[in-house]
């Protein structure tokens, strides 16, 4: 099968590569690198990679090219990152998803399978969380992944391409770094690496469903292989621990007791979160497999080695 994947230098992206490649399919990757990285890419040199930008629609053009399959991953991600540039947020989630699936359409690729998120959802009203829960988006990056919903779901109804949006709740594990607009298990666990204090907005017992990224790209797969699935899927782990617990497991995972404060609630954070993922199970398979205290062991051994310095790097390779 040949396969674009946008955004496939960043995190989730560059672990969907990765599986693509083991099972022989072939891979084009286009990224503007504004949040990938080429390093994620470097172990892949069978991947075609294409340096460029969603809304530019020569690059996208040339990215499709005989695909069968677009995974479209490439965006602008997060609530307050939204919230500072909300702009920006609209034009790559909305008018760069419509590039995307207007040259798909030409392409006559049969199936995208587009990265949505639970933040749609808005202020939960209801635990577990179905499909049909009602849909308030409180930010722009809620709203703009909404609309790119529609735009999937709409091409789906008018075109001959079947396409399957995947509301992501909060996805961690290798290859997710830290930044400013990072979230919270890659900021809390970098932030004890580097010996600072972590700081939790609110009392702590917010809770959130964390699904491991290599649960989120069997999703991916088994979407793209289900033939005559459109709509939209909750992709989570179908489980929930407190942000209290999170750091519990994190110490014990690591070794390390975290320099911990609290701090005032954010906006645009729900307070609890828990997917029901039972129609993603029927409809393509999705049963999740990595156990929270699993994923976050191997989370910390990938960023303790990603965060030594440059010099214990190649003394480590020099010992293998």
């Amino acid at each position: 099968m040949k396969t674009l994947v946008t955004g496939g230098a960043g995190f989730i992206g560059s672990n969907l590569v990765r599986h693509l490649l083991e099972e022989g399919h072939e891979v084009t990757v286009l990224d503007n690198l504004m949040s990938g990285y080429r390093s994620n890419l470097r172990p892949f040199p069978d991947a075609r990679f294409i340096e460029g930008d969603i809304r530019d629609e020569c690059a996208v053009a040339e990215a499709l090219h005989q695909c069968e399959v677009v995974f479209h991953l490439a965006a602008s991600v997060g609530n307050k990152r939204s919230i500072d540039h909300p702009l920006v947020d609209a034009d790559i989630n909305v008018m760069g998803t419509l590039r995307v699936l207007e040259a798909a359409r030409k392409a006559g690729v049969r199936k995208i399978v587009a990265s949505s998120s639970a933040g749609i959802f808005g202020e939960l009203k209801t635990l577990p969380i179905r499909e049909d829960h009602p849909i308030e988006p409180d930010t722009p990056y809620g709203s703009s992944k909404l609309c790119m919903e529609k735009e999937c779901l709409a091409y789906a109804k008018l075109y001959d391409m079947e396409a399957v949006c995947l509301r992501y709740f909060n996805v961690y594990g290798m290859n997710q770094r830290f930044d400013a607009y990072g979230n919270v298990i890659p900021i809390f666990v970098f932030k004890m690496l580097r010996g600072e204090p972590i700081t939790i907005f609110g009392d702590g017992e917010q809770t959130r469903d964390f699904v491991n990224v290599r649960d989120v790209v069997q999703a991916n797969l088994k979407a793209a292989m289900a033939h005559g699935i459109s709509g939209a899927f909750n992709t989570g782990s179908g489980t929930r621990i407190s942000i209290n617990r999170l750091v519990e497991l994190l110490a014990e995972v690591s070794g390390m007791q975290p320099d911990l404060r609290y701090g005032p609630q954010r906006p645009g954070d729900v307070r609890d979160s828990l997917a029901d993922i039972t129609a993603a199970r029927d409809a393509f398979g999705f049963v999740p497999s990595v156990d929270v205290s699993e994923g976050l062991r191997e989370y910390m051994a990938w960023a303790r080695q990603e965060s030594l310095p440059a010099t214990e790097l190649e003394r480590g390779k020099e010992g293998l």
